[in-house]
């Protein structure tokens, strides 16, 4: 049986006249087809809008139903969840999937399963454990001398990441990459229990991971769009879908 990866969903709004896709709860195409190419199956799991009791609800009865979380990139984080309020170059935010990926990353942790952060996940998943954001790094991080929200097409790696020796992200990659960037926001005071594995050459997080143990893996770039042409990139969905078994059979 392969194991079961949730994504959190996205909500998208008038995607088109034509059909009814309001606030419909999508995943990206890619990470799907990687997820299923390195052996798991993925489902993706609705935001829930509803009251925080209920939400929390929900996150703990969804994570008996898979073996792993994949939370994917998005809009900006709220950034009141980490106690400040939004500067003008902050962009759009989407509070209830912000509160449900809060919810569910904390219930997940709770249980032990493993958990991949790409993009704007790594900064939600920093969040929900205690971190902060830098809003906009042009405005707020002065040593943000790369250009971090690329205008090349997609899949294309634009600049380079360092990795910590004996990480995750060091045991795939070695010690250095090529790397895709589509972000303005990024990591800044990292969570008590997560340390950085992966630095842009500015300093800037690329790569978080979860102390003591490898239960969290997090990135800053979007491997789902490097995968097909880059093998390790394909490897953190074979990553993912080998902790999610080794984490099975443990238990």
């Amino acid at each position: 049986m392969r194991p079961i990866i949730a994504i959190t969903g996205d909500q998208v709004h008038e995607v088109s006249p034509m059909i009814n896709m309001n606030n419909a709860d999508m995943a990206p195409n890619e990470i799907k087809r990687a997820v299923t190419l390195a052996g798991g199956l993925p489902i993706v799991l609705p935001v829930s809008e509803d009251s925080p009791a209920v939400t929390a609800e929900l996150a703990t009865q969804y994570v008996t139903l898979f073996d792993a979380l994949i939370v994917p990139g998005g809009f900006d984080v709220d950034p009141t969840l980490y106690g400040e309020e939004p500067i003008p170059e902050c962009g759009p935010t989407l509070r209830p999937k912000d509160l449900f990926e809060e919810a569910l990353i904390k219930a997940t942790v709770k249980s032990g399963k493993p958990i991949f952060a790409i993009c704007r996940g790594i900064q939600i998943v920093n969040v929900a454990l205690g971190g902060t954001l830098y809003q906009d790094l042009a405005t707020q991080d002065l040593d943000a001398t790369i250009k971090h929200a690329q205008e090349a097409r997609g899949d294309l790696p634009t600049h380079h990441v360092s990795f910590t020796p004996d990480s995750e992200l060091s045991n795939i990659f070695d010690a250095k990459a090529y790397v895709n960037s589509r972000h303005h926001q990024a990591v800044r005071k990292v969570a008590p229990s997560l340390h950085v594995t992966a630095t842009a050459p500015d300093g800037v997080i690329e790569g978080i991971e979860s102390n003591n143990n490898d239960q969290i893996v997090g990135v800053q770039w979007h491997p789902e769009n490097m995968y097909r042409d880059s093998q390790p990139n394909y490897d953190l969905f074979v990553n993912l879908v080998e902790r999610a078994e080794n984490f099975a059979a443990r238990n």
